[in-house]
């Protein structure tokens, strides 16, 4: 049963107040925000549209966005809950503890660290794609075997900004939230410029079929089981792309980009007041961005026929000006996704180290990694491992594979934080909450089966790789964490005072 031992809630919040383990409140609502719409409008609204529409959903990408927009919605009222209860750094793995137990907090902490370390070089990969289209034919245009994994020998300009955002994250929330607002902004000016000078150059026949009939895949990898959803194979389902099935497989492709809104729950330590900001932050930022994702999709796709749209074109929305005869609405997406994506790589960057951290504070990782600066009040020792471990990634490793990963991870989150709504209604419903789920628990159940639904839809490939990373942290678990927890811990040295007092 010490498997599955929970983390009282109040423990949790007293954990907080230990001076080597104390984090700075800073963060208000407008903050929360904006660190949400800043991560999601990244390599989501930028890079995969287009990939997505090519290969999968055609004009109804649209719908894949709303499809992931309401599962994120329903997730993310769990989400709100849960963090206007437990205002503690971790997010999932922190809600997970006091809920379902230890292990399968590991688990989800171990999910977590996959999602946001893996994100976190997805997206400054996608910042090295579209600075090689910045700095394309000018004195400074980057070599190939220095500007890509994929045709290159690394990814130089990932690698560099990731170390260069380690140094950020680490010297303070205030300086990451400053640097994130006024990122935003810029970004948030190119989209809407997108959407604006878009509009006037969709043709209507783009659109038509909206839902492209289901066909069989174009190439034999396409037809691979290992590159199809596994939905169609549990199902018997012949392999195909588009139609219905291409719908929701493009909405587990895309699901990528809503994972800004989880990264906020990460900063609950940090913020002000959050009973209050958390739950507004959380879905403000998911509501913003779901519109803007279903405009600009409607927009890329009536400028451009989606068999047009290159798949691998790793910067789609600058090159659909491009072809449109407007070069320049190219060259300012391509500055403005440059730009764009440094911010959601150190946000996803800074959500790693929160967790990482929470785990370390409760003994499941070295404790020692759990120590913040005594003037940053950042946790330091963990966000200068993680960026020297997503550098790497994102130098060495391909954005195709690291983008698959970070959905797998985040729907199984999404999952866990779904059933553990139900079960600490059950266990705590003496817990005052200032945010509530409504419909508890239809809403919670349905949230889940969505969740995982999308999950079915992603290829074996992933779903290989991400049991693959399970079973290590699973080993892991058993052979470090279990015997470190803190919380084990104290109940060990409980059962012996109890029994020497009995002797």
């Amino acid at each position: 049963m010490s498997l599955f031992r929970t983390k009282s809630i109040e423990q949790s919040i007293a954990d907080t107040q230990e001076p080597e383990h104390q984090l700075r409140k800073n963060l208000g609502v407008w903050d929360l925000i904006l660190f949400g719409i800043g991560v999601c409008v990244g390599a989501g609204i930028f890079v995969l549209t287009g990939h997505a529409a090519a290969t999968n959903a055609g004009p109804a990408i649209a719908l894949s966005f709303l499809i992931a927009g309401v599962a994120c919605a329903l997730a993310a009222l769990c989400y709100a809950e849960f963090a206007s209860t437990v205002p503690v750094a971790g997010s999932a793995y922190t809600f997970t503890y006091a809920t379902l137990g230890e292990l399968l907090a590991w688990i989800i902490g171990w999910d977590l660290i996959l999602e946001f370390t893996v994100g976190a070089a997805a997206l400054a990969t996608s910042f090295s794609q579209y600075l090689a289209v910045v700095l394309d034919g000018t004195w400074f245009e980057i070599p190939p075997a220095i500007a890509t994994a994929e045709n290159g020998f690394v990814n130089l300009p990932a690698g560099l900004l990731v170390l260069a955002l380690t140094a950020v994250v680490i010297g303070g929330i205030t300086l990451s939230s400053r640097l994130n607002q006024l990122v935003t902004g810029l970004k948030l000016l190119v989209v809407l410029a997108v959407v604006v000078v878009g509009a006037f150059l969709v043709k209507v026949s783009n659109w038509v079929p909206f839902v492209p009939p289901a066909e069989a895949p174009a190439t034999a990898r396409g037809a691979d089981p290992l590159h199809l959803p596994i939905v169609q194979g549990i199902f018997g389902l012949d392999p195909s792309v588009f139609g219905i099935g291409g719908v929701l497989a493009a909405a587990a492709m895309v699901f990528f980009a809503f994972i800004g809104f989880d990264v906020v729950a990460t900063t609950a330590e940090e913020t002000r007041n959050p009973q209050r900001d958390l739950p507004r932050g959380i879905l403000g930022a998911l509501a913003i961005v779901t519109v803007l994702y279903m405009a600009v999709s409607l927009v890329i796709t009536g400028m451009q026929n989606f068999r047009d749209i290159d798949p691998d074109d790793g910067a789609p929305l600058a090159t659909a000006f491009d072809a449109a005869g407007l070069p320049f609405m190219g060259d300012l997406i391509a500055i403005g996704a440059c730009i764009g994506l440094i911010v959601v790589s150190m946000i996803l960057l800074m959500g790693q180290t929160r967790v990482a951290f929470a785990m370390a504070r409760d003994g499941l990782l070295p404790q020692g990694l759990a120590r913040t600066h005594p003037r940053f009040r950042t946790p330091y020792r963990i966000t200068l491992i993680t960026g020297v471990i997503v550098a790497v990634l994102a130098a060495f490793v391909p954005l195709s594979t690291l983008a698959e990963l970070v959905n797998i991870g985040t729907l199984a989150a999404f999952v866990l934080v779904s059933i553990g709504v139900i079960v600490l209604r059950r266990t705590r419903p003496d817990l005052p909450r200032s945010f509530k789920v409504p419909w508890v628990p239809v809403l919670p159940i349905l949230s889940a089966v969505i969740c995982f639904y999308l999950m079915l839809n992603l290829t074996l490939e992933t779903w290989i790789r991400f049991l693959a990373w399970l079973v290590i942290g699973v080993v892991v678990y058993f052979a470090y964490s279990r015997r470190h927890s803190r919380l084990g811990i104290a109940e060990r040295t409980a059962q012996s005072a109890s029994q020497a007092g009995r002797r």
